[in-house]
C-alpha cells in the first residue's frame, strides 16, 4: 500500500494556488464518487476557492436524502477556465474523455483505487489496496489537518460504506474501521446512510429486484449465477437504472454461487455487465471483465458491449 503524504501536500498546495477548481465524478455516479467529490468540494470551498463538479450524468436522486449536489455536464462548462482539475474516482470512467481538452497550464490531479488505469496527471494517487476513493480523500484531509465538517464526514462514510458493501467485502481493514469510527464521531449518521444506500428502496426498485431474481439462472459447471434486466423491465417496474446496482452483490452471496453476473440494458444500445464474487470463492472476476475490454477489482468488475438482451429457453443472448 502506497504512502501518499507527499502527494497529499502537493494537492493542498495546488488548491491554495488556484482560484477555480474543477472536480470530476464518474459516469453513472455511485455513492463513492459522489461522497469523495462532495467532500473535496467542501474542502475547496472552505479554502475560499470556486469549485464545480463535472459528470456526464446527473446527480443521483437516490442520494438526495443525504446531500443535494449539483453535477454539470462537461459541455456546460468552460474547461479551460479552471486552474486545477481533480479526477476523483473517475479516471477511467468518464474523465479520460476530456483529457484532450485540458491544457498544460492546468494542474491535473488523479485520485482513484481502481486498477488498469493508464491516464497520467501532475499528481497521482492511485492504489487498488485502498477500499475506496472516499478513504483516500479522508486520508488527504487528515494529512493536511483540514477540518472535516459533518457534511464531509457524512459523504466520506457514505462512500466507504458503499464500496465495502457495508463493511462486508475483503477490502475492509482495521484502518477502514478506524476511519469509519472517526467519521461517526464527527457527526456522520451511520444508520441513515445505511438506510439510504442499502435498505431504503421504493416499490419500483423492489419489483425490479424481484424480476431479476426470478430470471436468475445457475450454471453448475462454473458456479455462475446470471440474470438480465432489460430497459422494458425498468420501465414496467417504474424503477431506475440506479436500482440495479445491488442485484449483483445480493446474488453473489447465494451459497452455491461462485460469482454473479448481471446484464442490464442501457441507452445507446449498450449492455452493462456487472460481476461480483466473494473472497472465499477464489474467483477473480476482473479476469473475466478483461476478456471483454472491461476491468475492475478482483471481486467487483464490469464491462460494456453493444447490443440488446434476448431471453431464450436456454439462457440470455445478445442481439
Amino acid at each position: 500500500m502506497q504512502n501518499f503524504d507527499s502527494e497529499f501536500h502537493s494537492l493542498a498546495y495546488i488548491v491554495s494556488k488556484s482560484e477555480r477548481v474543477l472536480l470530476f465524478a464518474h459516469s453513472r455516479p455511485d455513492p463513492d464518487t459522489v461522497g469523495a467529490n462532495l467532500a473535496l468540494a467542501e474542502y475547496v470551498k472552505n479554502c475560499g476557492k470556486h469549485v464545480d463538479i463535472a459528470c456526464f450524468d446527473a446527480f443521483p436522486d437516490t442520494l438526495k436524502g443525504l446531500a443535494d449536489g449539483l453535477f454539470f455536464h462537461p459541455d456546460q462548462l468552460d474547461l479551460a477556465s479552471y486552474d486545477a482539475v481533480i479526477a476523483c474516482d473517475s479516471v477511467d470512467r468518464g474523465f479520460h474523455k476530456i483529457t484532450g481538452m485540458l491544457s498544460e497550464q492546468q494542474a491535473v490531479v488523479l485520485i482513484d483505487h481502481h486498477p488498469d488505469i493508464s491516464v497520467t496527471g501532475d499528481v497521482v494517487m492511485i492504489d487498488t489496496e485502498y477500499s475506496s476513493s472516499s478513504e483516500l480523500v479522508y486520508l488527504f484531509l487528515s494529512a493536511t489537518q483540514a477540518k472535516i465538517t459533518k457534511l464531509m464526514a457524512t459523504m466520506l462514510l457514505m462512500g466507504i460504506l458503499f464500496d465495502t458493501g457495508g463493511f462486508q467485502h475483503s477490502n475492509v481493514s482495521a484502518r477502514v474501521m478506524e476511519i469509519a469510527s472517526n467519521l461517526v464521531r464527527k457527526g456522520a449518521p451511520l444508520a441513515k446512510i445505511t438506510q439510504v444506500i442499502f435498505t431504503n428502496k421504493n416499490i419500483g426498485a423492489l419489483k425490479l429486484w424481484g424480476k431479476a431474481f426470478e430470471k436468475a439462472r445457475f450454471n453448475r459447471k462454473n458456479g455462475m449465477l446470471v440474470t438480465a434486466i432489460t430497459k422494458q423491465d425498468v420501465a414496467e417496474c417504474q424503477a431506475s437504472v440506479e436500482d440495479i446496482y445491488q442485484v449483483a452483490s445480493i446474488l453473489s452471496a447465494v451459497p452455491d454461487a461462485k460469482f454473479a453476473l448481471v446484464l442490464s440494458e442501457r441507452d445507446d444500445n449498450i449492455i452493462r455487465a456487472s460481476l461480483r464474487s466473494m473472497d472465499h470463492h477464489g474467483v477473480d472476476v476482473s479476469a473475466i471483465a478483461h476478456q471483454f475490454g472491461g476491468g475492475g477489482h478482483k471481486l467487483a468488475s464490469g464491462f460494456e458491449i453493444e447490443g440488446k438482451l434476448l431471453e431464450t429457453a436456454v439462457g440470455f443472448q445478445v442481439a
